[in-house]
């Protein structure tokens, strides 16, 4: 039932590689648990109480909260599904509730330490041009490391400056590029040398082959530890940093929402929230009562 339920998700829903990977994982990790603690791997036999002791020993080995509940959320779609093909009566999930926990805060990096990162002359171990492509390339359009990996060669429109992205639910959205970053890209095609399989992939590995999640990460990673303290250092918060520097700087939320492929205006706005100066920089500047030396306490 389980590769029937992914084929349905791959199929049907059209989710990402990345994403079936993570519903494989999470149903075999599930089903190790049915084996080693109900000697079976049964997924129509299973109630609430199996859950809870699922949930219980995941919590006891250190596994945290976040991916306790991204695991339940995996279960809940597939018995979802099961439901739906007669497999089952009624879900064990249905009334099982996520683990509440308080998100830790994801700091953008500053435009300056951008720049600083622009213009850097001691480079890290093992630096290229492609990593530093890369990064450019995530902080300039906001994409996401799954589709910067999966970015094809014929999503990049050279003579409209704009590329194509396939991001979450295979939906498709265009983000434009400034001339500078399609340079870039022009010149990273005559290095590129890719094997048979993976030309359709615009980033490769020096050995020819589409990039993996790993070398994308760590390219950002060495690179900005060179110009900021701070601990989270991921593609994620190159993302979080454009959409926070675009929206400092004027741009309409709803065309951001647009370029970030967010499906809701609510995601969006969390970036409108990310920094506190620049709103009272705003609100010292255009509210009538404000006065010029008004600081307000965050």
């Amino acid at each position: 039932m389980i590769e029937r339920f992914l084929e349905f998700i791959a199929v049907e829903r059209r989710y990402s590689p990345h994403t079936l990977t993570s519903y494989r994982k999470d149903l075999s990790d599930f089903t190790d648990f049915l084996l080693k603690t109900e000697a079976h791997k049964d997924v129509t036999k299973v109630d609430k109480k199996i859950i809870r002791n699922f949930m219980s020993e995941m919590s006891a080995t250190g596994i945290a909260k976040r991916s306790i509940n991204r695991k339940l959320s995996t279960l809940r779609s597939f018995y979802v599904f099961l439901l739906k093909v007669g497999e089952v009566e009624v879900s064990p999930l249905e009334s099982i509730q996520s683990l509440k926990f308080y998100a830790e805060k994801q700091i953008p990096f500053s435009e300056e330490e951008m720049r600083n990162l622009e213009s850097l002359e001691t480079k890290p171990k093992n630096s290229s041009f492609l990593k530093e492509l890369i990064i450019e390339t995530l902080y300039q359009t906001g994409m996401r490391r799954a589709e910067l990996t999966g970015l094809l060669l014929n999503d990049v429109d050279f003579s409209k400056n704009e590329l194509k992205v396939t991001g979450k639910g295979n939906k498709s959205r265009i983000i434009p590029i400034a001339e500078k970053l399609l340079a870039d890209f022009k010149k990273y095609l005559t290095i590129r040398k890719p094997l048979v399989d993976n030309e359709m992939y615009f980033f490769l590995s020096a050995k020819g082959k589409k990039l993996n999640d790993k070398f994308v990460y760590s390219a950002v990673n060495s690179y900005l530890g060179l110009v900021s303290s701070k601990t989270k250092r991921s593609p994620h918060i190159l993302r979080h940093s454009f959409a926070t520097h675009v929206l400092d700087n004027g741009a309409e939320i709803s065309k951001v929402k647009k370029i970030m492929g967010h499906s809701s205006l609510a995601s969006t706005q969390v970036y409108t929230n990310a920094n506190i100066e620049q709103l009272k920089k705003v609100f010292n500047n255009a509210h009538p009562r404000a006065k010029k030396n008004l600081d307000y306490e965050n």
